[in-house]
């Protein structure tokens, strides 16, 4: 019963770091999201590139995550 659990929060976390840029835009709050936007208006490529690859290795390590818990839940699923 906890596997469709862990699936829903490995899909919510890309939800939540798209949200986070869209909060931290409208209510002016600082953070990863509004120094995003703000280096893309000011042209710092190598920021975006920067922030760009944190928001990846954090969706990847979170899919990493969901998938060797799927083999601790149920003994069922096997890694050769």
């Amino acid at each position: 019963a906890l596997i469709p659990i862990i699936i829903t929060v490995g899909i919510q976390v890309s939800t939540v770091i798209g949200g986070t840029v869209i909060v931290e835009q409208i209510f002016g709050l600082p953070g990863l999201g509004r120094l995003l936007i703000d280096s893309i208006f000011f042209r710092d490529y190598t920021l975006v590139s920067g922030i760009m690859l944190f928001f990846g290795v954090v969706m990847a390590s979170t899919n990493l995550i969901v998938d060797l818990t799927y083999g601790f839940l149920d003994p069922r699923i096997r890694y050769k």
